[in-house]
């Protein structure tokens, strides 16, 4: 969103950037509207009633006032999920606005009752009303004990998310996969564009050896052969435990698991084999890990279109990826592979060649 929020202004157009958590703005072309106590209360509040995205009245209407003050032609979407936004009172001051709007979509929660991502869970109820069956995944993101909200919220959404005429939306995805979720799901009234995540290829290219020796050296790591994983944060979900499952099968003379982006307490519970690494805001760090690897490990079970695809290749690093989600579209090498997602012995296997 920044980024595209900086080329516009250079560009010369007048551009401002909201977001509700996670940093205060740094200029008057942005505009920070939530605070850590809303965040608190509203993953409370959705803990309780399971009402995603319906609380955090005040600052959605702070976040409306300083938009009226704007006056903008365009309104570019992002995540509208996350603990910090009122997605009805935003979408009613969409309807009385003269504005186009454009949403992209980083994942499938704007056509669930309930989940971000519905694969790993092999449901398909957001297909024809969430509800008729207890969600598989009410304590997942974002967690709820209210059994009864996922029909209550899918309704809700509907009703909100396709309150805009089709003609004055444009939905935005990163990967042909989610577009094709889109197109079967109740926002297929409006037009649908894949465009493709992209990356820094200024930053995220193959490193000196020095850069390389640099933090090779920071963070211990010797002559093995290094597969990498990154991810932040690491979950099952990201295939955290196939990491662990693999480093039974490798042998640990030649090759080196490391693993990007842990916390600190699974830190502490890496085996042996595994090297953990806590995230990085360092790009440049980042991409000197990736060039430091023989080959980039992603054992996702659910993504949309994940960029560190895109980052290990343009780094040279080959990657060995799960089949699911949009992944089969960030492979670009020939070297690159897609194994059967869950399959880590069929994975070890392909590694051990690299």
């Amino acid at each position: 969103m920044m980024k595209e929020h900086l080329a516009l202004i250079d560009q010369g157009h007048e551009s401002l950037a909201c977001w509700g958590r996670r940093r205060p703005a740094s200029s008057v072309s942005e505009y920070c509207f939530g605070s850590p106590a809303n965040f608190i209360l509203d993953v409370g509040l959705t803990l309780l009633d399971g009402k995603a995205g319906f609380h955090s009245v005040r600052q959605t209407d702070a976040l409306i006032h300083r938009l009226d003050e704007f006056g903008p032609d365009v309104v570019h979407l992002h995540n509208l999920h996350g603990y910090y936004l009122n997605i009805d009172k935003l979408f009613k001051w969409l309807i009385r606005s003269d504005c186009r709007v454009v949403w992209t979509l980083h994942d499938c929660w704007a056509f669930t009752g309930h989940c971000p991502y519905f694969t790993y869970s092999c449901c398909n109820q957001w297909k024809t009303g969430c509800g008729a069956k207890r969600c598989p995944q009410l304590m997942g993101y974002p967690p709820t004990i209210n059994s009864a909200s996922c029909k209550w919220s899918y309704e809700a959404k509907r009703s909100i998310f396709t309150s805009l005429p089709s003609n004055r939306m444009t939905i935005i995805t990163p990967s042909k996969w989610l577009a094709g979720l889109v197109a079967c799901s109740y926002l297929s009234k409006y037009p649908i564009e894949v465009v493709h995540n992209t990356i820094d290829l200024n930053v995220f290219k193959p490193r000196s050896n020095s850069e390389v020796f640099s933090v090779k050296e920071k963070y211990g790591l010797d002559s093995r052969k290094i597969i990498l994983g990154v991810a932040s944060p690491w979950s099952k979900r990201k295939g955290l435990s196939d990491f662990f499952a693999l480093a039974d099968k490798l042998d640990k003379s030649e090759y080196s698991i490391v693993l990007v982006g842990l916390s600190a307490k699974q830190m502490r519970q890496l085996p042996p084999g595994v090297v953990g690494i806590p995230r990085t805001d360092s790009q440049i760090e980042l991409a000197s890990l990736y060039s430091s690897a023989s080959v980039l490990f992603n054992p996702t079970y659910e993504d949309n279109y994940p960029t560190v695809n895109l980052e290990a290749e343009a780094c040279g690093v080959p990657v060995v990826c799960y089949d699911v989600g949009g992944c089969s579209e960030t492979l670009h090498r020939d070297d690159s592979k897609l194994v059967e997602c869950g399959d880590v012995l069929s994975a070890s296997l392909l590694l051990a060649k690299y």
